[in-house]
């Protein structure tokens, strides 16, 4: 049986549209899932009413089998984590972190064995006597993930905890929190709007946008098979490559923004309609150098360059779009200049233009893509 259960779920304002729309999910015990989505898609909104402080306006919730719509968020054994960390600022570290527990009559013994106990594990030791005006960002972080662990809830709940923080300590902190809901045995329901985040930390993946789910599934099914274009273009950093195409009159081309003429290979676009109105998309690491190769290769104009130390980004103008190379290693390239690109067939993901929805993902992408250790 599933920890967590979404029966056909909704959400609405004054029996207006609905903010969330049939939301059917299972969550297991145990499970890093992270709810990702654009801003106003709904998944803060999808988190409150698990936690019991947004009311359910249609569905069923239920936690270990047991329905909670109408339970108060005290009685559903779960701890919870804000993006503005909540803290009581008159409150010491120490007293903010067992707020919940004297709340709950927990015995004094007890409180402090847990408290050490947190402290310790979150390197906070130093901390319990100051306020949280003399903490930084990523302590009152921790101060925060102190409270989870102390209340021992099985069922964590985060609403984008790290967007206060700068890039590099949202970094460590992505892996203190992964590592602390592995050493706990957490179920953690994490919402974010960072897809990089989402990718790294989460075992499972749900992307939402205006409040219906797009797609469910592991971080690199999703990269790999977006089910439609707006998961292809949310998931993937810096995002997909995507164009308008047709075949050519006699169907020896594919011909993308008018601009490029790829090759048909027969044993690649053979299950491509040709009476649809198509989009194909590449991963910018599938863009790849022309240098000492002979085939599909396209000279694109290169309108941007970033030179990040490890790898190169380089962005070429295409038709109506911008699309973007990351090549491994350092490359002098100038602005203006036009560059060889090597664009293999084999890695296109194709997409009704209509509807948006994919129709043959890249062959070459997954295969590829994954090394057994």
């Amino acid at each position: 049986m599933s920890q967590i259960e979404l029966i056909n779920i909704s959400k609405s304002y004054d029996k207006q549209k609905d903010v969330l729309n049939s939301i059917n999910l299972s969550i297991e015990e145990g499970e890093f899932f992270v709810l990702v989505g654009p801003s106003g898609s709904g998944k803060s909104t999808l988190l409150r009413m698990i936690a019991g402080l947004e009311e359910i306006s249609g569905g069923f919730l239920k936690i270990n089998g047991q329905t909670m719509n109408h339970l108060p968020p005290k009685d559903r054994n779960l701890s919870m984590v804000f993006q503005n960390y909540a803290l009581y600022p008159h409150l010491t570290v120490q007293e903010n972190i067992l707020f919940g527990l004297k709340g709950r009559k927990i015995d004094k013994k007890e409180q402090q064995r847990r408290l050490n106990e947190a402290a310790e594990m979150l390197g906070i030791q130093e901390l319990l006597k100051r306020k949280p005006r003399e903490l930084s960002g990523g302590q009152r972080q921790r101060v925060a993930l102190g409270r989870t662990v102390v209340s021992h809830a099985p069922l964590c709940l985060m609403d984008e905890p790290l967007s206060n923080l700068d890039a590099k300590l949202r970094a460590h902190m992505r892996v203190e929190i992964r590592r602390l809901q592995k050493r706990l045995g957490l179920t953690m329901i994490y919402v974010t709007h960072d897809q990089v985040e989402a990718m790294t930390m989460g075992d499972r993946i749900m992307v939402l946008n205006d409040g219906q789910i797009q797609q469910v599934g592991e971080p690199i099914t999703l990269y790999n098979e977006p089910v439609n274009l707006f998961v292809a273009s949310f998931i993937g950093s810096p995002k997909i490559n995507v164009g308008n195409a047709v075949f050519s009159e006699n169907g020896k081309y594919l011909i993308v923004e008018n601009q490029l003429h790829i090759p048909v290979d027969p044993s690649v676009f053979c299950h491509i309609p040709r009476d649809r109105n198509l989009k194909v998309g590449i991963r910018s690491e599938h863009l790849m150098p022309g240098i000492s190769k002979k085939e599909n290769l396209h000279y694109l104009e290169a309108v941007n360059i970033e030179q990040l130390g490890n790898e190169t980004s380089i962005a070429f103008e295409l038709g109506s779009e911008l699309w973007t190379a990351k090549w491994p290693g350092q490359w002098k390239i100038d602005l203006g200049q036009k560059v060889s690109v090597q664009i293999m067939p084999e890695f296109l993901l194709f997409f009704d233009a209509d509807s948006g929805n994919l129709i043959k993902s890249a062959e070459l992408g997954k295969s590829q893509g994954a090394v057994s250790v």
